[in-house]
């Protein structure tokens, strides 16, 4: 989406004095580590260097930069899906990006070289198409490591054919850094096609890959014209590129789910706490679509999130979530990741109102906290009644992961005026499963603990369990359960000294 008269990425303003730079290929000037300082204030770019450089200096890149010439660097690394896989290593372990960013075509060429690898290790979030990944014709060769269980590798984790690893999305772009424990031997990422001075955009995946392209010392792309091009940490040039596909297939689009009788009742409850000049984050999914459908009354809203949905890109159209009271990056939408139907990827294509970030930042809890009255909205599987949040687990089964839900919820509390949020129907399976339970199943794991709850909100109300005793926390839950769950609830409560 980036070529035929899109705007261009404007490279010569990600130029500040702490970079370094070096010539790539005898014609490129390029950045090679990220910049150490933290952004605590709206105006920031991502610099994959550190050092210094004096400003006469920096103000000539534009120059050596707009001279690039694209097509032999495109030229010396231009392969096929098949070559690009070749030239990783037959062990170690490689990141491969997510959700709608995630390189299909090198994920297949991946699956079906599987047997030319020795135990590589696959570490990804959330997929849509790892599936052959976790094929049995890849035991042994290829072990697929999810940091976020999609439903591609749900059965294999179960299985014991792929792992799991439960960590806060904040904390995972730095398992990639020097001297983290996930060091990397490759990424392999989709980016958009270079402008004219060689920069390709990450579009809608930012997240942790971001971490991982400027850390692996092999970065392997799929040159795809469907993906965006994206404002704020996006930026990646094509020198840093070492294999790239060329390829022209559309980005994976997730529906808008439609919110029955009881998922509209939860949206309402959770709409009541979002006033003027909120910031928000939330999911993708009914609820949270049933929740911005409620806000078009609202005014001077922010987007705060590590996922940017539908919902939210409606809200900024109707001029309802302005950002114009947010303390960092006013004006401005920011996220990680973009998910949802091809035109949201047309709508944040280009446009400077919406600013990527990676995951260590749009998730870090001391930034979030930053913003006043930040509201997080987020779901569960279930919630004892003590205050206990599993959101990962179906017993001792594995279904997704941590992934931002604590570190929004922490930072929400940590907001003045802020509000988190757990959201999740009262009840499963058709009704004949309550959500709302005495304890939580063997096996389960608290994602969010007892200590970190605050709103809870079902089809039946809502409660605040902020600073209540586990018998006024099993009181208020009961009071929000299914009704017909609530007297075995109450003897459970009774039989365990809660009430």
């Amino acid at each position: 989406m980036c070529g035929g008269g899109r705007q261009a990425l404007a490279a010569p303003h990600l130029f500040e004095r702490d970079a370094s730079y070096e010539i790539v290929d005898g014609v490129a000037l390029v950045l090679r580590r990220r910049v150490t300082t933290r952004p605590f204030t709206e105006r920031h770019f991502w610099f994959p260097g550190h050092g210094a450089v004096d400003t006469e200096r920096a103000a000539s890149t534009a120059t050596i930069l707009s001279n690039v010439d694209i097509a032999r660097l495109l030229a010396a690394r231009r392969t096929d899906p098949a070559g690009a896989i070749a030239s990783l290593p037959r062990r170690g372990r490689i990141a491969i990006g997510a959700n709608a960013g995630e390189p299909r075509a090198l994920v297949d060429a991946l699956a079906e070289a599987a047997g030319t690898f020795d135990e590589l290790e696959v570490v990804q979030v959330l997929s849509f198409g790892s599936g052959p990944l976790v094929a049995a014709s890849a035991r042994g060769h290829l072990r697929v490591n999810a940091l976020f269980i999609g439903p591609s590798v749900r059965d294999a984790v179960a299985r014991g054919d792929a792992d799991y690893t439960p960590v806060f999305l904040s904390e995972v772009p730095a398992l990639f850094r020097a001297g983290g424990p996930l060091p990397l031997d490759a990424a392999l990422v989709q980016v958009s096609p270079p402008d004219a001075r060689g920069w390709c955009s990450m579009g809608v995946t930012v997240d942790v890959m971001r971490a991982a392209v400027d850390n692996a010392p092999l970065v392997i792309a799929e040159i795809n014209p469907r993906m965006p091009c994206t404002a704020g940490a996006a930026a990646l040039h094509l020198s840093r590129l070492h294999r790239v596909v060329e390829v022209d297939h559309p980005l994976p689009t997730v529906a808008a789910e439609p919110a029955d009788e009881a998922r509209d009742r939860i949206a309402g409850f959770v709409a009541e706490l979002v006033e003027d000049g909120c910031a928000l984050q939330a999911g993708i999914g009914s609820i949270p679509d049933a929740v911005m459908g409620r806000l078009f009354d609202r005014r001077d809203l922010g987007i705060h999130s590590e996922l940017l949905s539908d919902g939210m890109m409606a809200l900024v159209e109707a001029g309802v979530a302005t950002g114009a009271r947010k303390e960092l990056w006013p004006g401005k939408a920011v996220t990680s990741f973009v998910l949802g139907s091809e035109a949201v990827y047309r709508w944040v294509d280009g446009n400077p109102a919406v600013e990527m970030q990676p995951s260590d930042i749009t998730n870090d809890p001391a930034v979030i906290a930053r913003h006043s009255r930040f509201v997080a909205i987020n779901s569960a599987l279930s919630v004892d009644l003590t205050g206990q949040v599993n959101a990962d687990s179906l017993g001792s089964r594995f279904y997704s992961g941590i992934g931002g839900q604590v570190d929004f919820l922490r930072g929400a509390a940590r907001s003045v005026g802020g509000r988190p949020i757990v959201a999740l129907p009262s009840t499963a399976k058709s009704g004949t499963i309550s959500r709302i339970v005495g304890t939580l199943a063997p096996g389960s794991g608290v994602v969010t603990s007892r200590g970190d709850v605050h709103h809870v909100a079902t089809e039946w109300g809502r409660v605040d369990l902020h600073g209540l005793s586990v018998r006024l926390r099993a009181r208020a839950l009961i009071g929000i359960a299914d009704p017909r769950f609530r007297e075995q609830l109450t003897l459970e409560a009774r039989a365990l000294g809660y009430v």
